[in-house]
């Protein structure tokens, strides 16, 4: 079986060798990990196991997760390898059917009163809640819990449903996006070459055809072969990406595109936010909150000749971009709206690539204040949008 798993490993481009991979097995040989007291094997360890031996860069930890989920669906199932998970944590009250007279009439709270409710409720509640309008817990109409209505509350953890959740709290693992993503079509690089500025630099690297065959046609015949230095595009792009949360839907088209620009910008400075840029950003997720980039760094580091390009979906709570603590994972002390309007300042040229259908732009009251944020230069992640954000940076 494990051989068939080595090659799973070797399929989705991981640089496995034989030998890590007999590190492994000699590792399983040795009980490092094996039957817990009901003779029932732990996927989980032998997850953490296989991970350490057969993955020496972080940077191929996302490969491996998909590769060894892929591999293992349906094992767990079939040889109980997890641990009993009491069923009242995997029960949930079916989605209640609400008419819109009823939505309707739910009345929203202001950010004041929302948190402040929060608070006493925090306070009173003494167990779990299913159901209802008040209390925190799942399903229902209350502004607090998960798995039910409220067009404006505070999501605590549980799956998102309705995209409206002015705040947030649980604990999330984003991804990196993996710039090594292979293209589905070349149009996104060849949209993105209107960005050029093509400059001679380094050594001489690069055939001259055009002067080899005029030289060699004056030397009568005899080869003469000219070099030039090879050209590179000298623009320089300051790369912004939101990820996590409603992002997750538009993870594949936002790789292909990351995989695009790092393939044709020598130039690339790129960080991560979540929903709204704050005052700091970070290069990898799984360590975020570990290694924080303060903004007022990045926008001191780079120089004003940098394309600042945003890529999100702008779909979030106004509160994260308009109020200070609006941020859904922290207390940010000043509002979203100010350090995005402290960045399109630091870099004159700057756009919004949103990958949400451009339909639908209309309908999220965020999306519209980002647009006014950004003056308007919000472009869909299309073709054409593409086309036409790389002629309004190079202008």
């Amino acid at each position: 079986m494990l051989i068939d798993f080595f090659y799973t490993m070797r399929a989705a481009r991981l640089p496995v060798s034989v030998k890590e991979f007999m590190g492994l097995l000699e590792a399983l040989q040795a009980g490092v990990v094996g039957p817990h007291s009901d003779d029932a094997w732990s996927l989980d360890d032998f997850y953490y196991l296989s991970r350490t031996a057969l993955v020496k860069d972080e940077k191929h930890f996302d490969k491996f997760d998909r590769a060894f989920a892929a591999y293992f669906k349906g094992v767990e199932m079939l040889a109980d390898f997890t641990k009993e998970i009491p069923a009242d944590w995997l029960r949930k009250m079916l989605e209640r059917e609400l008419s819109p007279e009823e939505k309707a009439a739910i009345e929203k709270m202001g950010w004041d009163e929302l948190m402040e409710t929060l608070k006493k409720r925090l306070e009173e509640q003494k167990g779990r809640h299913e159901g209802g309008n008040k209390w925190i817990g799942t399903g229902g109409t209350s502004p607090f819990g998960h798995g039910g209505y409220n067009p404006q509350g505070i999501r605590i953890g549980g799956p998102g449903k309705n995209k409206s959740a002015v705040k947030v709290w649980e604990q999330r693992a984003y991804r990196d996006y993996d710039d090594q993503q292979e293209l589905g079509t070349r149009n996104i690089k060849v949209a993105l070459r209107r960005l050029r500025k093509f400059a001679r630099e380094g050594h001489e690297l690069e055939l001259d055809l055009p002067d080899t065959i005029r030289a060699t046609a004056a030397n009568a015949g005899w080869l003469d072969i000219k070099m030039v230095p090879e050209r590179h595009n000298n623009v320089k792009v300051l790369l912004l990406m939101d990820v996590g949360g409603t992002m997750d839907e538009h993870i594949q088209r936002v790789e292909e595109l990351f995989s695009a620009v790092k393939s044709e910008f020598k130039h690339l400075e790129f960080y991560y936010f979540h929903n709204c840029v704050y005052d700091f950003m970070w290069k990898n997720n799984r360590r975020r909150f570990a290694e924080k980039f303060p903004t007022w760094d990045i926008i001191r580091k780079y120089n004003k000749d940098y394309k600042l390009i945003f890529v999100g979906d702008a779909t979030m709570s106004p509160y994260e971009i308009l109020q200070p603590g609006g941020s859904v994972e922290y207390n940010n002390e000043e509002a979203g709206a100010e350090w995005l309007q402290r960045l399109t300042h630091a870099f004159p040229k700057f756009a919004w690539i949103n990958p949400e259908p451009q339909g639908v732009w209309q309908y999220r009251q965020s999306i519209s204040i980002i647009q006014q944020l950004m003056g308007q230069r919000m472009y869909p992640l299309s073709l054409k949008g593409l086309e036409e954000t790389m002629r309004l940076l190079s202008k």
